[in-house]
C-alpha cells in the first residue's frame, strides 16, 4: 500500500485535527500504533509541525469523514492521475564520490579481461563515459602508468550478475557474427561463474612442445628389452671384441 509523504508530520496533523483512532492513523502513515499514541501524549515527534494531507492532495475531507464515522474504515491515499505510468528516469549509473577514483582501474580490468565488451556495456557497468573508455583502451589516459586493473565487482561498482549478463550478451553477439574464437577468447566470453568451474587444462612448455609423446624419465620398453637380453658378466662379451679368442690361439 502506498504511504503518504512526510508520514510523521502527517500523523501529527491527523492526531491534532481529527478524531481518527490510533490504529487508523498508524495504518495510513505506516507507523506503529504505540508511536501514534506517543504523538498524542507528547512523547514522540516533539516539535514536529503537522503536515496537512488535505491541502497537499493526499487525502480528501470525505475520506476522513468516512473514517471518523466507522472505526473499521481504512484511510486510502488520494488517487493521483499524474503519477500513473510514471517511469524511472533513465541515465548513466550513479557512482558515489568515494568510488569514482576507482573507475579507471575497473575500466582497465574490463578492457583487459573482457575486450569483447562494447564501450556502451562498459559504460553501463561502471558508470563512465565513452571518451574515458577509449582513452584507457588506447592507453592515452593521463594516468595510465599508475592504473592497476581491479575487478569492478570487488570495487562495488557493479554486481556479479550484471557483469555475467553483459558477458553473455557479448558471447551471443560474437556467435551471431560467426567470428572464430581462440580458446582464451571462448573462456572469457562465458560467465565468471562458469569460468571458475572449468578445469584448468595442462599446458606444455614451449621448449618441448611437439615432443609430448616422448617420456623424459622412463626408458622405452623396446630398448629396455634389448639391454636385458645381453650377458655382460664377462668384460670381453661386454665390449664384444671381434676375434678375441682366435687371436689368443694364434699366439705362440
Amino acid at each position: 500500500m502506498a504511504k503518504p509523504i512526510m508520514a510523521k508530520a502527517t500523523a501529527v496533523w491527523l492526531v491534532d485535527n481529527t478524531t481518527l483512532s490510533f490504529k487508523q492513523i498508524a495504518d495510513f502513515v505506516g507507523m506503529h500504533e504505540l508511536e501514534i499514541q506517543g504523538i498524542a501524549d507528547g512523547d514522540v515527534a516533539t516539535g514536529v509541525k503537522g503536515f496537512d494531507p488535505i491541502a497537499n492532495n493526499q487525502l480528501t475531507q470525505e475520506e476522513i469523514d468516512a473514517a471518523q464515522k466507522s472505526p473499521l474504515h481504512k484511510l486510502k491515499l488520494k488517487f493521483n492521475a499524474a503519477a500513473v505510468g510514471e517511469e524511472k528516469r533513465r541515465g548513466p549509473r550513479y557512482t558515489p564520490l568515494s568510488k569514482r577514483q576507482d573507475r579507471p582501474a575497473s575500466i582497465l580490468w574490463l578492457v583487459k579481461f573482457h575486450p569483447e565488451l562494447s564501450d556502451g556495456q562498459v559504460g553501463k557497468l561502471v558508470g563512465t563515459t565513452k571518451p574515458t573508455i577509449q582513452a584507457i583502451r588506447e592507453r592515452t589516459h593521463w594516468n595510465i602508468a599508475n592504473i592497476q586493473p581491479i575487478d569492478p565487482v570487488a570495487l562495488g561498482l557493479c554486481k556479479q550478475s550484471e557483469l555475467d549478463l553483459a558477458v553473455q550478451k557479448a558471447a551471443a553477439k560474437k556467435a551471431a557474427e560467426g567470428g572464430v574464437m581462440s580458446d582464451d577468447e571462448r573462456r572469457k566470453l562465458v560467465s565468471t561463474e562458469q569460468s571458475l568451474g572449468m578445469e584448468a587444462e595442462p599446458k606444455i612448455p614451449s621448449a618441448i612442445e611437439g615432443l609430448e609423446t616422448f617420456s623424459l624419465n622412463e626408458t622405452p620398453d623396446d630398448e629396455e628389452d634389448d639391454l636385458n637380453k645381453g650377458d655382460f658378466s664377462d668384460a670381453d662379451s661386454f665390449f664384444n671384441l671381434p676375434g678375441g679368442e682366435d687371436s689368443s690361439d694364434e699366439q705362440p
